[in-house]
């Protein structure tokens, strides 16, 4: 995912850099973006933010283009990501204790779909060491008087973990990553986790989200702050599954959802090579998918209810139509690695263009 590059360059750089391997490229390119962050040589894939202040779950937000969680998980580049132009950032997924993920390779491109295929399966090096690098980054220090970016800090379980004790681990590092969030998102719906997709059935949603609410009033008292939660959901839920987690968001009070995760589906990239490895798809394939989720969220939560959309941005148009559809704000990750720094700009002015003539 080689994104240590000005934008001008990326397109020519783009063919010799997929030649290397998925993960070894996103390892070499993490690597670069946190030696050089608040450094001279962040100039080089620096840009200024567009600001475009939308205020959501009681917090203000730059602008509407935001980084989507699993990219950095261990975050270790929240500056460097802030000097893209990001109006937030979203780190992890974290668990509470390292785990190595799931067997290589699980990463792999679908180039002719714009897409990726990845089996990662939380790999990250626990919530202390996340814990620790959350708190080394400056970001909130450098805004020249406007208003910082802002920061999600994504939590999930560890594999070990029995679904039955998940609550367990969604509380740990809630506890832990309370006090250094603007928000917290749970996430139940990676594919590569076994079993944890069940935790968006009815019951078990209803327990978690119960557990993390009560827990939150605590940390909320304990911290002097009241953070917001956000619950992320996979795109292939029927619109009666997507009614019942509304129905549940709304009843435990969480404060915004994120649509969505990736696809276990395959309609659209058979065929190609890569595409029946397991996984979860993401990129273009998974944009008409996303975009129907949320129209159906906004259907069923009402027009107040906050909304981030993510899955298939790869343009600025590609961002109004999850606006459209009823996303407040969006996040991209599989577009950078197409799509390079410059689309984060790019989606953020024509956004503000749209907002300006509205």
């Amino acid at each position: 995912m080689p994104l240590l590059l000005p934008s001008s360059l990326y397109g020519l750089a783009r063919p010799f850099l997929f030649g290397f391997d998925p993960e070894h490229a996103h390892e070499i390119t993490l690597d670069g973006l946190a030696r050089t962050q608040n450094t001279p040589l962040a100039c080089a894939y620096s840009a200024p933010r567009v600001d475009d202040p939308v205020t959501l779950a009681g917090l203000t937000f730059p602008n509407r283009v935001g980084l989507a969680a699993g990219l950095d998980k261990n975050a270790r580049c929240i500056d460097a990501f802030a000097a893209m132009g990001f109006g937030f950032v979203e780190v992890g997924t974290v668990t509470p204790k390292a785990q190595p993920g799931n067997p290589k390779p699980r990463m792999f491109r679908l180039p002719q779909r714009d897409a990726l295929i990845n089996r990662l399966g939380f790999n990250n090096e626990g919530l202390d060491a996340f814990l620790a690098n959350v708190q080394k980054a400056r970001f909130r220090k450098s805004g020249g008087g406007k208003s910082p970016m802002l920061l999600g800090l994504n939590i999930g379980k560890n594999a070990a973990t029995p679904i039955e004790r998940a609550v367990d681990d969604y509380l740990a590092c809630l506890d832990g990553v309370y006090p250094h969030a603007d928000y917290v998102t749970i996430n139940i719906s990676s594919p590569n986790t076994a079993n944890l997709r069940t935790l968006q059935s009815d019951e078990a949603l209803d327990a978690l989200l119960g557990a993390v609410a009560e827990r939150r009033e605590t940390l909320a008292t304990r911290h002097g702050k009241r953070s917001p939660l956000f619950v992320k959901i996979a795109p292939d839920l029927d619109e009666a599954q997507v009614a019942v987690i509304a129905a549940t968001l709304q009843r435990h009070r969480m404060d915004g959802v994120i649509a969505t995760n990736t696809t276990l589906a395959r309609d659209a990239v058979a065929g190609l090579p890569h595409a029946e490895e397991a996984g979860g798809l993401s990129g273009a394939p998974v944009r008409e998918a996303s975009n129907r989720v949320i129209a159906q969220l906004r259907a069923a939560l009402g027009k107040d209810f906050p909304i981030i959309g993510v899955g298939g941005i790869l343009s600025a148009a590609d961002a109004r139509a999850k606006i459209a559809a009823g996303a407040d704000v969006v996040q991209i990750y599989t577009g950078l690695i197409y799509r390079g720094p410059a689309l984060v700009r790019e989606t953020a002015q024509a956004l503000l263009r749209d907002r300006s003539k509205a």
